[in-house]
């Protein structure tokens, strides 16, 4: 895990750190001494009405990106991977076992990586046919699926389909291959053309193309070739992110061992403006923007249930390596290293290796800074469901961005202005409790 203390993002630099919010209270403050707190949180009935999701970490990769902070592995062969599948549909057995699934059935599934598509057709089968036998997927509203074009046939695609997913997300995140080498992508531009195409002819409800804005090496023409070709492509729903580099990157350590503090790639304000251009462009092409990162094609058919779920309280059950969960409130994740998470599975115990029950309050922030991102926020939702008024809870936060141009009042909430939806992440901030402000986040 992080070592390192995250600071604030410079205006002028990109500097090494921790900026997408997802989560709150931060993760630095899960321990390893409340993980009793998870076996209570299991032990109870959900509360009524409460969505079920479950994500399924799959952290095979044909190669780690520079950039990325995630548990992904590179050298496993088949058995290793086969042995890691089965384990975690023993994880999932024993989470059936649990008070708290109460009779659900999922919601939502997600399978994220790494990248799971790595994965043969013939595991994917076996893989999700014991996953559905213990857990329904009849009833799910959307079952998404990441993948890198480069690992994608039109037979491995027609199986991603039949297994049930409908929401397929491309990671692309450029199209030039000069870029997506020096980043360390696996994929090359002509297999992105390839993998679209076939997944246009499979059926795909929603397929979601992933951008990343700011890479090593990039221009202000290359984007702008990244979102012409993106809009040609038409996908039904594009998100974007701004390039960070948290202290586990390969970017990191290459800045580390060379005494930088600043890192090789755009600024903070040259990606907002990068996005802010992108996301016009969208809208001209009849778009809509959805939230911080995304624009949908369709408001109507194009939708985010595993976002828009999670950032509402519903639980999760995390499968697989450094998985995190959130049953009831609490928040887990499992052991996030490959033999502390088998050992754990072979010996019939749940993997879990650090935990946290928020407070009310912070159960009330946490979903008040994550709906700050699709620009806007209910008021009646937080009288309903928390019994405070956030314009009056905030009001010094609020009023300070209100101030700044960033933010305005209605009779419903209030609303986030497309220049503070850029750079969303770092106001959220404002609305943390004081010890959580400077703390490490991750």
């Amino acid at each position: 895990m992080d070592t390192e203390v995250t600071t604030k993002p410079d205006e002028a630099k990109t500097q090494a750190g921790n900026y997408f919010v997802s989560n709150y209270p931060p993760y630095s403050f899960w321990r390893t001494d409340r993980v009793a707190e998870a076996r209570e949180a299991l032990d109870r009935l959900p509360a009524p009405n409460t969505p079920l999701g479950v994500y399924l970490h799959i952290p095979f990769c044909r190669k780690r990106c520079r950039f990325c902070y995630f548990k992904v592995y590179t050298e496993k062969d088949a058995n290793e991977i086969e042995n890691y599948l089965n384990a975690a549909v023993r994880e999932l057995e024993l989470y059936c076992r649990e008070r708290f699934i109460g009779g659900r059935k999922p919601t939502f599934i997600y399978f994220g990586g790494g990248t799971p598509s790595y994965i043969s057709s013939r595991q994917l089968s076996g893989l999700t046919r014991r996953m559905k036998e213990l857990l329904p997927w009849d009833e799910a509203q959307e079952v998404t699926f990441e993948c890198e074009p480069g690992t994608l046939t039109e037979t491995k695609l027609k199986v991603i389909r039949e297994i049930g997913v409908t929401r397929l997300s491309l990671g692309i995140e450029n199209f030039d291959d000069n870029i997506l080498e020096i980043n360390g992508r696996a994929h090359g531009s002509k297999e992105i053309v390839r993998a679209y195409d076939f997944a246009r002819s499979v059926g795909f409800p929603q397929i979601n193309i992933d951008l990343i804005a700011g890479m090593v090496g990039e221009t202000a023409e290359n984007w702008q070739e990244c979102v012409r070709k993106t809009i040609a492509l038409a996908p039904d729903s594009v998100t974007i992110y701004q390039m960070e580099i948290p202290f586990n990157t390969t970017i990191f350590k290459e800045m580390k061992a060379g005494g930088e503090t600043v890192a090789p790639v755009a600024d903070w304000e040259t990606k907002r403006r990068w996005v802010r251009d992108a996301f016009a462009e969208l809208e001209r092409a009849g778009y809509h923007v959805a939230s911080a990162y995304t624009a949908v094609k369709d408001p109507s058919k194009t939708r985010f249930v595993y976002r828009d779920l999670l950032w509402s309280g519903a639980d999760l059950i995390g499968l697989g390596v450094a998985s995190f969960s959130h049953i009831g409130g609490t928040h887990f994740q499992n052991q996030h290293d490959w033999t502390p998470y088998l050992t754990q599975l072979d010996e019939g115990n749940l993997p879990i290796y650090r935990a946290l029950t928020p407070s009310h309050e912070e159960r009330m922030i946490r979903e008040f800074i994550l709906q700050m991102k699709l620009g806007h926020v209910s008021r009646d939702y937080f009288r309903r469901k928390f019994g405070i008024d956030p314009q009056e809870r905030f009001a010094p936060g609020l009023g300070k961005l209100e101030s700044q141009g960033f933010l305005t009042f209605d009779n419903g909430g209030l609303r986030l202005n497309r220049e503070a939806l850029l750079q969303v992440d770092k106001l959220l901030h404002e609305f943390f409790l004081p010890e959580h402000r400077d703390a490490r986040y991750a």
